[in-house]
């Protein structure tokens, strides 16, 4: 399996992967939303996007981050904010592969680090993330604000 950056040749395969990601969590399918999503965030480089690709050309999974900056360590910090590998893939240990190569962006970049959420009921990340050596943060308060 072969990790590497998304480029806008794969906006068919990812859009589907994005759209079952959103499914996941309980939103409406879109595929053509998706596939606008993800065009507009690699055209106006807003994000970065890495695919995971099998030998036959079949993405099996992504993973899409986003710059966001540290006041207090006054530094970049990436927000891995999707992660998600198709079903027919599962088990292969590509969502590790796709962790470790978000690892390698921050450390390219020369960031402080990654931040991710996920819902407590999302059973696979919830223990995914420990045992790629991210720390559950039990002291902070999470917010947010919805329009």
């Amino acid at each position: 399996m072969n990790v590497r950056k998304a480029n806008l040749n794969d906006i068919d395969q990812l859009s589907v992967l994005f759209d079952n990601y959103r499914i996941f969590y309980k939103k409406e399918s879109d595929l053509d939303s998706a596939r606008e999503f993800l065009k507009d965030r690699m055209i106006n480089r807003e994000s970065i996007i890495y695919v995971a690709e099998n030998d036959h050309k079949t993405l099996a999974g992504f993973v899409q981050l986003y710059p966001v900056f540290s006041s207090t360590r006054m530094k970049k910090l990436w927000l891995l904010n999707d992660l998600f590998v198709s079903h027919n893939f599962r088990g292969q240990k590509i969502s590790v592969k796709l962790i470790d190569k978000a690892k390698e962006l921050a450390l390219a970049s020369k960031s402080c680090g990654l931040i991710l959420e996920t819902e407590k009921t999302n059973v696979i990340g919830n223990a995914l993330y420990p045992k790629t050596e991210f720390v559950l943060n039990e002291e902070s308060n999470f917010y947010s604000w919805d329009v």
